[in-house]
Parts: C-alpha cells; sequence; structure tokens
C-alpha cells in the first residue's frame, strides 16, 4: 500500500461525513479534519495542508465547488468532489474529478488515485 493521505472531509450532512470517515480510515488513510461549510473548508485547508480533499459540491447555504476554487487560490491540493448531481459541478469543473452520490468503495478508491494524479493548472 502507499503512504497513508492525510484527508480532509469538506461535508455537510453529518451523518455522510461520519460514513465517509469510516471509509477512508478504513482504506488505511488518516482524516485530518471535516468541515461543513466553505468557509471552514478554506480555514482547515490553509491551515492543515491535507494531502486530499474530499468535497460535497452543496454546503448548504455555501458550494463546495466554491471552496475549492477558494483554495486553489493560494496552492493546489489535490481533491475531488461527491454529489448527487455530477453534471452540474462538470459544467463548472470539467476537469473536476466527480464521484457521483451513491458510490461503491471501490469507486473512491479510483476517484482517489485519479485525484491524487491531479497536477496543478496554471
Amino acid at each position: 500500500m502507499t503512504k497513508p493521505l492525510r484527508i480532509l472531509i469538506v461535508e455537510d450532512e453529518e451523518l455522510i461525513a461520519m460514513l465517509l470517515a469510516e471509509t477512508v480510515e478504513a482504506l488505511g488513510h488518516e482524516v485530518c479534519a471535516t468541515a461543513a461549510t466553505q468557509a471552514a473548508a478554506v480555514a482547515a485547508a490553509e491551515a492543515l495542508r491535507p494531502d486530499l480533499m474530499i468535497v460535497d459540491s452543496g454546503l448548504g447555504d455555501s458550494s463546495g465547488v466554491d471552496a475549492v476554487a477558494t483554495i486553489l487560490k493560494t496552492s493546489f491540493i489535490p481533491h475531488l468532489f461527491v454529489t448527487g448531481n455530477a453534471l452540474e459541478v462538470a459544467a463548472r469543473r470539467p476537469d473536476a474529478v466527480i464521484l457521483q452520490k451513491p458510490f461503491f468503495v471501490p469507486e473512491l478508491v479510483t476517484a482517489i488515485a485519479r485525484a491524487r494524479a491531479m497536477q496543478a493548472r496554471p
């Protein structure tokens, strides 16, 4: 297995965040933090510099897509989006790694690998 990743989970539904954290940890990775809002996601990414972010596209009254856009202005962090509306995310971020809810663990593993292969865009 490769080196465990420090992962930031950005998800506003507490149960889904917990399930994602359990799944990520079962895969051998560490959840360095969870964030439920755009502001908390940006602050956590800046403070913790995770190896990867798993981001829900919709965060109640804010947007995971907007949170990632803000984070990427300062530095690149590999990321993937989990969403119930993959087409909407793809329209805003055509190059994004997107995982449609509901998904299976092997799909998450593949998405993590694809996100880790992403490089910073100029």
